[in-house]
């Protein structure tokens, strides 16, 4: 019997937020939403009612300027696409590799984490990500989900 084994990249959340998959504001279908951070814009764009906007990153604080880093999907206020119910959280991606990273994280058998940085996507999810007793049901959703992409 083969294990299946998955080896920590110590990646960040932050290496998936620039593509999200979103509802589109205006019709609630699937849309795309990024974000430059060199050019200090945020885009949406939804294939199913042309929705392409366009903001900046750009925010003013008590009279202070800066330019917020945050996952492109909250410059539109939107939902995110990839999210679904489980028990009383909510299992959710930014995008497609997102999705398959988590995918191969909870299908292990084998975890195998080197040099972890305190800071990775992996350490900084919910207890129910890590549980051997919810692969079966996370696995059903991830593919679930996969379907809508």
């Amino acid at each position: 019997m083969s294990e299946n084994r998955f080896q920590d990249q110590n990646l960040r959340i932050t290496e998936f937020q620039t593509e999200v998959l979103i509802q589109c504001p205006n019709c609630s279908k699937k849309a795309n939403s990024k974000v430059s951070y060199e050019a200090n814009l945020a885009r949406v764009y939804c294939p199913s009612c042309g929705q392409n906007k366009e903001v900046s990153t750009e925010i003013s604080f008590h009279g202070n300027k800066a330019h917020w880093r945050a996952s492109a999907d909250h410059y539109f206020g939107a939902e995110l696409w990839l999210q679904h119910r489980f028990k009383n959280d909510i299992f959710w991606a930014y995008n497609e590799a997102h999705l398959e990273y988590l995918r191969q994280y909870i299908a292990a058998d084998l975890r195998e984490h080197k040099d972890r940085q305190h800071y990775t996507l992996l350490e900084k999810l919910p207890k129910f990500y890590h549980e051997a007793k919810n692969r079966e049901s996370l696995l059903k959703i991830i593919e679930k989900l996969k379907k809508t992409i």
